[in-house]
């Protein structure tokens, strides 16, 4: 079935058409939604539990959607709160010293048999995880999805200077990042 996001909240009003626009919005959304987590924590399966708790989080939420924003905006957003929340969960747990960080992401991209980036997208990869969750967001948002600081910051809640400078100072940390370690 094709949707039009104004024809969105008038379903929702309904447990069938509840389903419908879940079902749809699934369809539409989850290879965007699935790259975005992805590319904030690296590693295959941890982006497809990710990807899952975030639909679960959208289906949960589904019923309270008021169309402020763009379906797509929304489920962002919760793949955005639900990857911070793993990224700092799993920092929790991992223990590492922020000096080891880079050898330890370096190590998972090379052990992960679904990345298929080359040696110079390894490295952008771990100088991308070493920057600021937020940062990291933002750079992710901007440089892959090349997405509008408008739709970013209905996203992160941050307003739209704020995210040119969190990109501007993700740009020369990465730059920075990758010069040293050339």
């Amino acid at each position: 079935m094709e949707l039009v996001e104004g024809q969105v909240v008038g379903l929702l009003q309904s447990d069938k058409g509840r389903r419908t626009v879940f079902e749809w919005l699934v369809k539409q959304h989850k290879e965007q939604v699935y790259y975005f987590i992805r590319r904030m924590v690296l590693n295959h399966d941890d982006a497809d539990d990710v990807t899952q708790q975030t639909f679960l989080k959208a289906w949960k939420g589904l019923e309270k959607f008021r169309g402020d924003s763009k379906l797509s905006t929304w489920l962002i957003r919760i793949a955005h709160n639900e990857s911070i929340t793993f990224i700092n969960n799993r920092k929790k747990l991992a223990g590492i010293p922020f000096d080891d960080i880079a050898e330890s992401l370096d190590r998972t991209l090379e052990a992960d048999v679904l990345y298929d980036g080359d040696e110079i997208q390894r490295k952008l990869q771990v100088a991308i995880a070493q920057l600021p969750d937020k940062q990291k967001a933002v750079f992710i948002m901007r440089y892959y999805d090349e997405m509008p600081y408008a739709e970013m910051s209905e996203i992160t809640g941050t307003s739209v200077g704020a995210l040119k400078a969190s990109y501007h100072h993700a740009v020369q940390k990465i730059e920075a990042h990758l010069l040293q370690n050339d």
